[in-house]
């Protein structure tokens, strides 16, 4: 099963393409089902422009990640996706953008297939070998952690919509175009009420010109702001459940998150 739109208890939709001519079609559609997760591809960018996954907390599986392989989605052209001839010698991970240790749940055949999907280069981006060995993520990391660590959410359910941030001065590099932005937006409920946190995790690619590396930095802030960046639109259930006010402050004034106790669950 791909993202269960029903997975909480309020129906949530994957995020509404403002520009539906920039995703590649798959049988007549923009939306490409793998096992827990869904996504929409962009033919600009060849990255997914969000993925969408559920995560049965309570149902999680123990599977090794030894003998996985990163692969192209076969039934998508080889052009249409960013492969790994985008991350040969340099200092590019190819960082999952849906965790894969979110999707091993369900039976052990499910979480199987779950797990080798999840190695799929279309929800795969290019991250800092700092930022993805390391640990040096933070926060970023450890946000689903923190999440069922510090809340008492409904079924141990989550549904997670993420990707990539893209901006026309973004450098290229191998013909692609890099991020140095992701988002996140999770959601989950307690005593049957939406809740919802949005986040955005911001990379410095300076050492693929030789540089020093800066921090990477969190923040939270509000879907709206996501939308806007991502020329996509939320489901409105979204936007009903965030209490975070994109008005409330200056963007400069906007203070990083260093660890999961500065989140205010």
């Amino acid at each position: 099963m791909a993202f269960d739109t029903n997975f909480l208890s309020t129906n949530i939709q994957v995020p509404r393409l403002n520009r539906l001519s920039d995703a590649f079609q798959l049988n007549g559609s923009e939306i490409i089902d793998y096992t827990h997760f869904s996504l929409s591809l962009s033919s600009r960018t060849q990255f997914a422009i969000w993925v969408a996954w559920n995560i049965d907390g309570s149902n999680l599986k123990r599977i090794a990640r030894k003998g996985a392989g990163f692969f192209e989605d076969s039934r998508i052209p080889s052009e249409s996706q960013a492969g790994n001839r985008l991350y040969k010698n340099n200092p590019l991970d190819r960082g999952h953008i849906a965790r894969r240790v979110d999707l091993v749940w369900g039976n052990h055949e499910e979480a199987k297939k779950a797990n080798s999907d999840s190695f799929v280069f279309t929800n795969i981006a290019p991250q800092m070998d700092d930022f993805n060995q390391s640990g040096k993520g933070g926060v970023w990391g450890e946000l689903e952690n923190a999440l069922y660590d510090q809340t008492e959410m409904d079924r141990s359910r989550v549904s997670i919509i993420g990707g990539c941030i893209f901006h026309e001065d973004d450098r290229e590099y191998r013909g692609y175009k890099i991020p140095t932005e992701f988002y996140k937006t999770i959601l989950y409920e307690e005593n049957g009420q939406l809740k919802t946190k949005s986040f955005i995790l911001t990379q410095d690619l300076t050492r693929l010109s030789f540089l020093d590396l800066e921090a990477f930095k969190t923040y939270e802030v509000a879907p709206s702001e996501i939308e806007a960046k991502c020329n996509f639109t939320f489901d409105e259930a979204i936007h009903q459940a965030s209490v975070f006010d994109v008005n409330s402050f200056a963007q400069t004034e906007r203070q990083p998150l260093y660890r999961p106790s500065d989140i205010n669950w």
